[in-house]
């Protein structure tokens, strides 16, 4: 597996280089790259290694949020929240319902079949947006109007919706499922996560003053209860919902608000780990990405997911149509939401291993979609922040 290891981070970085050098988001070499070398390419990487892909993938995941997290301002989140709010859910019901429907039609679906293949596809993925948001941030780009903050709140938020909507769905399939409830049980996982979180950080916060810790303690200590925190989501998931992705960057937030200095340190410090951990995250979520199976989407499979991107869009201007924001930075926010990678490549084979009819087209799918919208948000991201939002005078 170490090999595996070293072919991963090698070829990696040099898709990331040969793609900034086209002026290119580095992500998109390193998702081809992962797509080449991985199982349904040249296959160059271990069995043991894709056996651990999604914890890899998750530990990656973690690591950015909590760099978000620490980059956040309480201020600047409450002046955001109506929207994110709306940008949370309206974008991904929309598009899930034209998916189902269109599912339907064209499928020959049911509608809680379609119901499935929607609430995976609706997803919109951190693991691309927020690594985005962050450069964004950096570079004091639609800072001014707290853009970046907003989509990076809308992120979390969306991904709370389509999980928990898509395991409802997949329970009425199976006679299981209780819509009301699960509806119902979004708001207390939001709180029990942005609580637990807030916890967490506070907990660090006055330990930190407590014992003196170089700042690399630090950031190990932070990293476990943020492990801890997810984990704790996964151990309770068949009595309560957590919205532990939430949470996690409630620790940062609660960090840099009590102190933030520590917070401004340890925002670099995690900076210099996502150096690696980006290279794992983008090349996995490639090696996961099976061109043969998104072949068999064919043409109406295409056709379904284009659909469902309009809906999207429709949902991002319809949730944004009362805010602050200018048309221009309103069409950004649109292409902004479209990646989908993380979440697909996590559950998009779950209905096919549980027997769901269709569970073939559910994945093909869902693979499909990776390919089609991860590199087309990635580039617009890159792009049309450039023209459509406002670089802040240092």
């Amino acid at each position: 597996m170490l090999l595996s290891m070293a072919v991963l981070l090698f070829f990696g970085l040099i898709g990331s280089l040969v793609f900034q050098k086209m002026k290119l988001p580095g992500l998109l070499g390193m998702l081809l790259m992962g797509i080449v070398i991985g199982p349904y390419g040249l296959d160059w990487l271990h069995n043991d290694l894709m056996n651990v892909s999604a914890d890899l993938r998750m530990i990656a995941l973690i690591i950015i949020l909590l760099r978000a997290g620490l980059g956040l301002n309480r201020r600047k989140i409450q002046a955001v929240g109506p929207t994110a709010l709306y940008m949370s859910f309206i974008p991904g019901i929309l598009e899930a319902t034209a998916i189902a429907f269109m599912a339907m039609w064209l499928l020959g679906f049911s509608f809680v079949q379609g119901g499935i293949l929607g609430f995976i596809i609706a997803a919109v993925s951190p693991a691309v947006v927020v690594p985005s948001m962050l450069m964004l941030m950096d570079k004091r780009i639609g800072t001014n109007k707290n853009i970046p903050t907003m989509i990076l709140s809308a992120a979390s938020l969306d991904d709370v919706f389509a999980i928990t909507f898509f395991s409802t769905f997949l329970g009425l399939y199976f006679g299981t499922g209780n819509l009301g409830f699960q509806v119902m049980s979004i708001p207390l996982a939001i709180f029990l996560g942005v609580m637990l979180g807030i916890l967490a950080g506070l907990f660090l916060v006055w330990l930190f003053n407590k014992i003196h810790l170089r700042d690399s303690k630090k950031v190990v200590l932070i990293l476990s209860l943020a492990f801890f925190l997810v984990a704790l989501e996964h151990a309770l998931d068949d009595f309560i919902l957590i919205a532990s992705l939430l949470g996690v960057m409630a620790i940062g937030l609660a960090i840099t608000e009590r102190k933030v200095t520590l917070g401004q340190r340890l925002s670099i410090k995690f900076n210099k780990i996502w150096v690696f951990a980006e290279i794992f995250l983008f090349v996995l979520v490639g090696a996961e990405v099976d061109l043969s199976v998104a072949i068999e989407a064919g043409i109406i499979g295409l056709f379904i997911l284009l659909v469902g991107l309009l809906f999207r869009s429709m949902g991002v201007l319809i949730a944004t149509s009362r805010s602050i924001y200018s048309l221009k930075e309103r069409m950004f926010i649109v292409t902004a939401y479209w990646p989908k990678a993380t979440v697909q490549a996590a559950i998009g084979s779950i209905p096919l291993s549980l027997g769901v009819t269709g569970g073939e087209i559910i994945l093909a799918l869902s693979v499909m979609s990776i390919i089609l919208s991860a590199p087309l948000g990635a580039f617009m991201i890159a792009k049309l922040s450039k023209v459509f939002l406002v670089r802040e005078d240092l």
